[in-house]
């Protein structure tokens, strides 16, 4: 138990690190980039006297290091800090667009884990046959397409040519919920790889696990093979893909960015697209954090699982 508590512990330590990285970095470089907020906000024909003013009144005449600070500072105490472009704590702003993000990514994980499991358990139960090559050679094709390539492609299909589906989130708000065909496209963007994924991870982790010397024990002992399938094989074939649904869920922060733009939804990526144009950079490196802190908590939670149900591997994460 001690072990289990010192690996959390250089985990959460690590993350910390990392979280810490990945801010100074976004700050970095959001510095480096072309203008700041008082030249977005002058628009097409900036007069240089009035941006003097509005960099001063920002504070954004102040070396880069001592804003930093004061931002970290903040930070401390739970404060993310306050927009340039409109004034408002960037809390009011992660918590406006937090609701869409959030629902978009757990039907994604709902839908997911069925999907990808089952997918993976039935090719690996026919293992070498038609149904297994065919699900092999979908999923390794849908793969292969890029999330906003698909998203064009299912928009163009389902709502220009044959109307069964909006196109976009625009004039539905914020409540998606009351408006459920809005999802559709967007969550089949979002399961298309990770689905793939999963299911030829927990494909792979059954087949050798069926081939190992204790299920070929247990055959030979009499036990089914449905009982060797679901009670041996799949638990060890949980460890790589909780870690991979781990991952997957990462790369949700970053495909639910492309899913919101293309179908104008209004959550965090929305949020940090505008703010990043805007070179909002408070808003910028409170999403980092957000962003930091979450892949922090599933890593660690996927290093959990995988150390229950295979121990060394867990810790050696």
């Amino acid at each position: 138990m001690s072990g289990l508590r010192s690996f959390v512990a250089r985990r959460l330590l690590l993350g910390v690190l990392q979280t810490a990285a990945v801010v100074l970095l976004v700050f970095a470089l959001t510095e480096a980039l072309p203008g700041d907020a008082a030249v977005a906000l002058a628009g097409d024909q900036p007069d240089p006297a009035r941006i003097a003013a509005v960099r001063e009144a920002m504070g954004l005449d102040r070396p880069a290091g001592e804003r930093l600070a004061d931002w970290a500072a903040g930070l401390l105490h739970g404060d993310l800090g306050t927009s340039l472009v409109s004034g408002r704590p960037v809390n009011r702003y992660l918590a406006d667009g937090f609701g869409p993000t959030l629902l978009l990514a757990s039907l994604t994980v709902v839908l997911l884990v069925p999907a990808g499991f089952g997918l993976g358990v039935l090719a690996a139960r026919y293992a070498g046959r038609p149904a297994d090559r065919l699900i092999s050679s979908v999923t390794l094709a849908v793969y292969a397409v890029p999330e906003f390539a698909l998203g064009v492609l299912l928009v163009t299909v389902f709502a220009l040519r044959l109307g069964w589906l909006p196109p976009t989130a625009v004039g539905h708000g914020t409540d998606l919920l009351a408006h459920p065909a809005v999802l559709v496209l967007p969550v089949l963007v979002l399961l298309s790889r990770p689905v793939c994924s999963l299911a030829r991870m927990v494909r792979a982790g059954m087949i050798d696990a069926l081939a190992s010397p204790y299920a070929a024990q247990a055959r030979r002992y009499g036990v089914s093979g449905t009982r060797v399938r679901y009670a041996h094989a799949l638990p060890n074939a949980l460890a790589p893909a909780a870690q991979q649904l781990a991952r997957t869920v990462d790369w949700l922060l970053c495909g639910v960015i492309v899913v919101e733009a293309l179908y104008v939804i209004p959550g965090l990526g929305t949020v940090l697209l505008d703010a990043v144009a805007e070179r909002d950079v408070p808003v910028v490196q409170g999403l980092a954090v957000v962003f930091g802190v979450l892949t922090v908590v599933l890593n660690l939670g996927a290093d959990l699982v995988a150390h229950r149900f295979a121990p060394r591997a867990g810790v050696a994460a």
